[in-house]
């Protein structure tokens, strides 16, 4: 009877052990709140609710991000204000990199890799009508009277907010190849700035714009049938883009005036960003940013349905959720490798 006992008490702790266990690298963030941020373009809200719901099945407790403008995000995550974002572009952002940066942080995974296509289109009716091919064209008196639509003699480009990658290397752009007395790149909101661009190209007018991909802009302009992609003069790359001068001319991109086409913006790779106490704290959190990816086209019919309304909270939790039901297989197979990771 005695030993009865004590091996019934030894099946139950090992089972009790078991199950602890088990339950432990089923939710191995539990009782860790998570402070994510994400950036100020909407295009990149997707694939951050997506991780942000990876770790929260996970069983962290994590907050909704902050809104953060780039050298902002990758100052506080250096410091540990911050844990992770997913929308880093690399290398547009390096130049953005804190000089601690090696030391306190790390970019983990490739959510897109060179997936970050940037460049310029025209509406396709103005280049065939001007035979516009470059930046360039944009000094000749006839295309900056017709791309001129608030009557300051410029040619108005619908460019970056400050504080985004992107608008340094306009800038760049405008000083190097001589730019600043014939186009204005015109600042504001992205997203405003397109909204107003496009309806005056509804109404009949030319549209001159930087987008990148991936975005809902070339979902509703098709390059090649609305709208081109253009050359720059020549490539003259940013510091930031010396290590990457060979992705700033791209082949096979459908609608651009030439093959191959001369964009200016290297083909970035997407990223995550973590602060390197948090991965090492978390080894489950750091292997489902290493293995997490999304397909290009994923994010433009996602950020297309954004565009068209919509935007809520629950519209992006929606999207989620479909996105998730329809690739349930690679879903499930990245949060066992989380899972194992922190075995």
């Amino acid at each position: 009877m005695f030993k009865k006992i004590i091996i019934g008490t030894a099946l139950a702790a090992i089972s009790f052990t078991g199950t602890t266990a088990l339950a432990d690298n089923i939710n191995p963030g539990e009782g860790i709140t998570v402070k994510p941020a994400r950036a100020t373009w909407d295009t990149g809200f997707f694939q951050e609710a997506l991780v942000r719901r990876g770790l929260e099945t996970l069983g962290y407790d994590v907050d909704f991000p902050k809104t953060l403008v780039n050298p902002i995000f990758y100052k506080t995550v250096t410091l540990g204000d911050i844990d992770y974002w997913t929308n880093g572009w690399f290398p547009m952002h390096n130049d953005q990199l804190p000089s601690n940066f090696a030391e306190k942080a790390e970019k983990v995974g490739y959510v897109m890799k060179a997936g970050g296509l940037g460049g310029y289109l025209v509406s396709k009716k103005e280049a065939d009508k001007y035979n516009i091919v470059s930046l360039d064209d944009f000094k000749r008196p006839e295309v900056m009277e017709a791309f001129d639509t608030n009557g300051d003699g410029k040619a108005d480009l619908t460019a970056c907010p400050p504080g985004w990658g992107c608008e340094k290397i306009i800038t760049h752009h405008m000083d190097v190849y001589d730019l600043k007395n014939s186009v204005n790149p015109v600042k504001a909101a992205y997203a405003a700035g397109m909204a107003s661009a496009m309806a005056g190209y509804k109404n009949g007018g030319p549209i001159f714009f930087y987008t990148w991909a991936p975005n809902w802009t070339i979902f509703k302009l098709k390059p090649g049938k609305d709208v081109v992609w253009i050359n720059v003069p020549e490539i003259n790359p940013t510091k930031a883009q010396m290590s990457a001068v060979d992705r700033m001319t791209v082949s096979g991109l459908e609608g651009a005036v030439s093959d191959p086409v001369k964009l200016g913006f290297v083909a970035s790779d997407i990223q995550i960003v973590a602060n390197k106490k948090f991965t090492k704290n978390n080894p489950a959190a750091r292997k489902f940013f290493e293995v997490f990816t999304l397909e290009l086209s994923d994010v433009n019919e996602q950020n297309t349905r954004m565009n068209d309304g919509e935007k809520s909270k629950q519209d992006v939790q929606r999207h989620v959720d479909q996105w998730i039901a329809k690739n349930q297989d690679k879903w499930d197979g990245w949060l066992e490798e989380a899972r194992s990771a922190a075995k």
